[in-house]
């Protein structure tokens, strides 16, 4: 099978690679992108970038543990319910409704106790339903009038999240869950920038 035709077969392009389009070097990414994405030799991505096969594989090597460092480490979890499945409509229904409403009790009771929040490329990280509860404190408080659009990204259940403004309903950013049972036991934020990867506007239509 052909590169080409690999990329186009993949269903979305996952949690790790939105990261890494985000936090990683620009050479140490398109070797990412040839080697781990498009399915190249580490030969042909040296003749690509005129370099030898050594440098293509030590920049593959800081590639993947430079995601590495920034994914959370997930111990024990249960496995989540099935995509499309009436037990994922119901978290992604309470999750929306709690974000939509700036509803925190809400929000934190579909948290493990171990959550973890990460929103690349900032270094801010928050461990935990306490922290993450005050991190999503602090953002109800100071911006409300939130739109949640459900999305997948490689598998995952995703929402876009807008904003009503006076100019309209704009992107402010991408929320990738990761599930363990029935509830949340990671979420990443990405800015606003990866919403059409996803299939989604970066404005909606106004309500008003």
């Amino acid at each position: 099978m052909s590169p080409e035709a690999r990329y186009e077969q993949t269903e979305s392009i996952s949690l790790a690679f939105v990261t890494a389009l985000q936090i990683l070097p620009p050479r140490q990414l398109v070797v990412l992108i040839l080697r781990d994405v498009l399915g190249f030799h580490a030969n042909e991505v040296g003749g690509m970038l005129d370099t030898t096969v050594e440098s293509v594989k030590s920049a593959l090597k800081r590639a993947r543990a430079g995601m590495q460092r920034r994914l959370p480490v997930t111990t024990a979890m249960e496995p989540p319910p099935g995509s499309a499945s009436p037990a994922e409509d119901a978290i992604f229904a309470k999750f929306v409704s709690a974000y939509e409403s700036a509803d925190i009790d809400a929000l934190v009771a579909l948290l493990t106790g171990d959550v973890f929040l990460s929103m690349p490329p900032m270094p801010l990280e928050y461990q935990g339903r306490d922290s993450v509860a005050r991190f999503f404190a602090f953002i109800f408080g100071s911006v409300q009038g939130f739109h949640l659009v459900r999305t997948r990204a490689n598998g995952q259940p995703a929402f876009g999240v807008y904003r009503q403004t006076s100019t309209g309903i704009h992107g402010v950013g991408l929320f990738v869950l990761t599930l363990s049972g029935n509830r949340i036991s990671a979420m990443t934020r990405f800015e606003d920038t990866v919403l059409p990867i996803f299939g989604l506007p970066q404005s909606l239509p106004s309500t008003q």
